[in-house]
């Protein structure tokens, strides 16, 4: 059984955190070959973030796993032929650079499509190639702040919230990897053209906050922050334990909102005319707290779990990184896995994003240290040892 469905794609990672990089991480994660640029003093600016182990970046080894690290620098002109030697030959770039960074270094899709016409070009900028924005700093704050995640997320007389990691990033990557295989489709299965994919970090957040500018637009009215709370369902919150551990609840579907009070000792809710949906449901959320939080508040955390699962009401722990670690159904399902690597040994990560009958996907090595494969890659494409040697002494490599 082949467990790669993008074998025989290669794909070169010219781009830095976070969109990119993932994006490229789950090509690869399913059978790309990933060929990862990084500046050749410099490194990677992903290498300097998140904690790291004797020296070692250790969020860099899963975001680079099953790439091979090549340096280059794009910026000289032999760095830029290499890098059109590369397209030549491979079938997706992904790249995050400024609107006309590539273009100033002779690098214009255009140049590199009369190279390779069937090349997928994947721009990852913070507001797209063109408009108003376009030439703005782009990051992942930005996007939460400007998509209304940040004007949703909090409580309703606190400041707006943005989220403790690279949410409109990590979002982004998904959907970058995403449009990358519907444009090999269409290359590949339609007999079509190559093309660039424009994509901004802030379309794929601005999409998973939800219809908020459509309620405007018909209603006038401007959503607001609720804290855990929901305006469509009710009971819906975090709750703390006996044992002072946070539970999340959750009542989306009428038959648990139910269940719930009816656990809780209150099954007189359930007759109330209000009770019957869940947005009206909602306009009674300090009732429905104090019923549920007061009861949760008596028992300790796994008598909590015992009883919302023996009544079939839907209610999980609040986790943090040590819990996800140790969670038997994680663990039994290798939602995470453990993977050798050569210089840190044994180490956990988060497994491919999703399973496939004939083609799960897979891990076949970790980040690897910056520069290790740049020789071999080199020789490759037909460079001698003498002029690696000269592509070294000009700051390309």
């Amino acid at each position: 059984m082949s467990q790669d469905s993008l074998r025989g794609v290669r794909v070169i990672d010219a781009s830095t955190i976070l969109a990119g990089p993932l994006c490229c991480q789950i090509l690869g994660d399913y059978g790309a070959e990933v060929i990862k640029l990084e500046h050749p003093t410099k490194g990677d600016a992903l290498r300097g973030h998140g904690p790291s182990k004797d020296g070692v970046p250790l969020w860099w080894k899963e975001v680079s796993r099953n790439k091979r690290a090549v340096t280059l620098n794009l910026k000289v002109p032999a760095g830029a032929e290499v890098l059109k030697r590369l397209v030549c030959e491979a079938d997706v770039l992904v790249e995050n650079f400024r609107p006309g960074t590539l273009e100033r270094w002779g690098l214009s899709p255009e140049a590199l499509h009369a190279l390779n016409p069937g090349l997928i070009i994947v721009r990852i900028t913070g507001f797209g190639q063109n408009g108003p924005y376009a030439s703005r700093p782009g990051f992942g704050t930005l996007a939460e702040a400007m998509s209304g995640f940040a004007h949703l997320t909090g409580e309703a007389d606190g400041p707006p919230m943005l989220p403790a990691f690279g949410l409109a990033d990590s979002i982004a990557g998904i959907a970058a990897s995403s449009a990358a295989v519907m444009a090999l489709y269409h290359r590949d299965a339609r007999n079509g053209a190559g093309q660039v994919i424009d994509l901004s970090l802030i379309e794929p957040i601005l999409t998973a906050v939800g219809p908020g500018v459509t309620v405007y637009d018909q209603l006038g009215v401007v959503e607001q922050r609720h804290g855990n709370r929901s305006t469509n369902n009710a009971p819906r919150n975090t709750y703390l334990t006996k044992d002072d551990h946070w539970v999340a609840v959750s009542t989306s579907a009428q038959a648990i909102a139910e269940r719930v009070m009816h656990l809780v000792g209150h099954p007189e809710v359930v007759d109330e005319p209000w009770f019957a949906a869940g947005h009206t449901r909602a306009e009674h959320a300090d009732e429905l707290d104090e019923y549920v939080g007061t009861w949760v508040r008596k028992y300790n955390r796994d008598e909590v779990l015992a009883a919302f699962e023996q009544a079939g009401a839907a209610l999980a722990s609040v986790y943090s990184a040590a819990d996800i670690a140790h969670d038997p159904h994680i663990r039994e399902t290798e939602m995470i896995t453990q993977v050798e690597d050569p210089e840190l040994g044994p180490m956990l990560m988060h497994n491919v994003m999703w399973r496939m009958s004939h083609t799960p996907g897979r891990i076949r090595f970790t980040g690897r240290p910056k520069g290790a494969d740049t020789e071999e890659v080199l020789t490759e494409l037909g460079y001698t040892q003498e002029e690696i040697a000269e592509l070294n002494a000009a700051g390309a490599v």
